[in-house]
Parts: C-alpha cells; sequence; structure tokens
C-alpha cells in the first residue's frame, strides 16, 4: 500500500472513532506458584519474590496478553490486536511506556485489567509520516483499589 500524500490525513473520523473503545476487562488470580515461576525466569535475588511471598513490579507485563498459536501470530510476531483500528500504514512498532504502581500483589490476591485506547495522532517523522496511538491498561484489586497503571505507545509506519 503506497503513502497517501502529505495533503491527505492519515487519520480520519472512522480511526478516530476508536478513542476511548476499551477490551473488555480480564481478571486473574494471583497465585504463589506464578509468583515464583516469574522470579525464576527473571532471575530475580530478593527472597520475597523467590519464595512467592509478593510479585516484583513487572510480573504484570504481559501477564492478560492472551497466549495464541504460532500460526495466529502475523508476519510481523504480533499477535491480533482488537484495539487497532485500519490504518493506511501498517508498520507497528513499540513507542514506549510508563508504569505507576500504587500497591504490591500477593498470592490470592484478585486483579482485574482494563486496556482503553486514549488517542491517535500524527506526526511527520524524519522517514516520513508516523501514527502514534496510546493506551493506557489499568489494574486494579476486585474492590477498584488501583494496583497500576500503565501508558504505552504505539508507533505505526
Amino acid at each position: 500500500m503506497s503513502e497517501p500524500l502529505m495533503s491527505e490525513p492519515l487519520i480520519d473520523d472512522n480511526i478516530r472513532a476508536w478513542i476511548g473503545q476499551s477490551d473488555p476487562p480480564q481478571r486473574i488470580e494471583v497465585t504463589r506458584r506464578d509468583i515464583q515461576k516469574y522470579a525464576s525466569a527473571t532471575g530475580q535475588q530478593l527472597s520475597k519474590y523467590i519464595n512467592g511471598d509478593e510479585a516484583p513490579p513487572m510480573f504484570l507485563f504481559g501477564a492478560f496478553n492472551p497466549i495464541v498459536a504460532l500460526d495466529a501470530l502475523g508476519p510481523d510476531g504480533l499477535r491480533p490486536d482488537s484495539l487497532l483500528p485500519e490504518l493506511p500504514l501498517n508498520r507497528v512498532m513499540a513507542g514506549g511506556s510508563t508504569h505507576t504502581f500504587y500497591r504490591s500483589l500477593h498470592p490470592g490476591d484478585v486483579v482485574d485489567v482494563q486496556r482503553t485506547l486514549t488517542d491517535i495522532y500524527e506526526k511527520q517523522g524524519k522517514s516520513g509520516r508516523l501514527i502514534f496511538i496510546n493506551y493506557a491498561i489499568d489494574v486494579t484489586m476486585e474492590n477498584g483499589e488501583p494496583v497500576m497503571r500503565e501508558m504505552q505507545t504505539r508507533i505505526v509506519r
């Protein structure tokens, strides 16, 4: 697909309509075994993590991603994304993320996650036009108490 001319906007009203849309909420229970496996896989040194008494801060990173078969991945190795509108550009790249942690997690905690598309905008880059997509990923306890907020940016070129 060729890139639209500079005078043509990349983002139209149909794409802008995605702003504010969210994935269905997901719920997981934090288990001691999951904490221990994560601690082992990431080389944690603190006994509270190794023993599974508390989850390391990045424990939630990817915890809510669905497990998909290899043949369901796209040519770029990414899983299909329910919150990515059809765009005139198609190479998706990570644009960074920031995390705000409110409380630690322990075995038996039950958390909910909700991902919301918060903004879509375009910019001119050195190598051409880019589309930026921002997401907020909110993790809360069952009672609504905040656990973590991740602000994530994807860049499409």
